[in-house]
């Protein structure tokens, strides 16, 4: 995956449109003190606009970010989007954002 010069992008298995980027965090473990995961940027709307994101668990651990992104980049394409679509199946493409959701919550209570 890291070969690209540009963020790949997919189709998720809920029709949607994906970028994805590979992000490291702390584990909080000592022995693997670095974990690297896919974060997946959902695109929506006319004009192109971000609606979502949605990230996997860590797919790989290390010592430094530099190992663990190295260990992630290294997953192929087809593995990248087996991981978008384990993560986005039993969704589906009329599912609405948190935020919509939200906002249509905090309407009932205002009546």
């Amino acid at each position: 995956m890291a070969v690209h010069a540009r963020p790949a992008a997919f189709e998720g298995a809920d029709g949607r449109s994906y970028t994805v980027a590979i992000e490291t965090d702390e584990t909080g473990e000592r022995a693997r003190p670095v974990g690297g995961y896919l974060l997946f940027v959902r695109w929506g709307g006319e004009q192109p606009e971000v609606t979502g994101h949605i990230e996997s668990p860590f797919l790989a651990w290390g010592a430094s970010a530099d190992e663990v992104t190295q260990a992630v980049g290294a997953l192929s394409l087809h593995e990248v989007k087996r991981q978008l679509d384990l993560l986005v199946g039993g969704q589906t493409p009329a599912a609405r954002p948190w935020w919509d959701a939200m906002r249509e919550e905090g309407t009932e209570h205002e009546s």
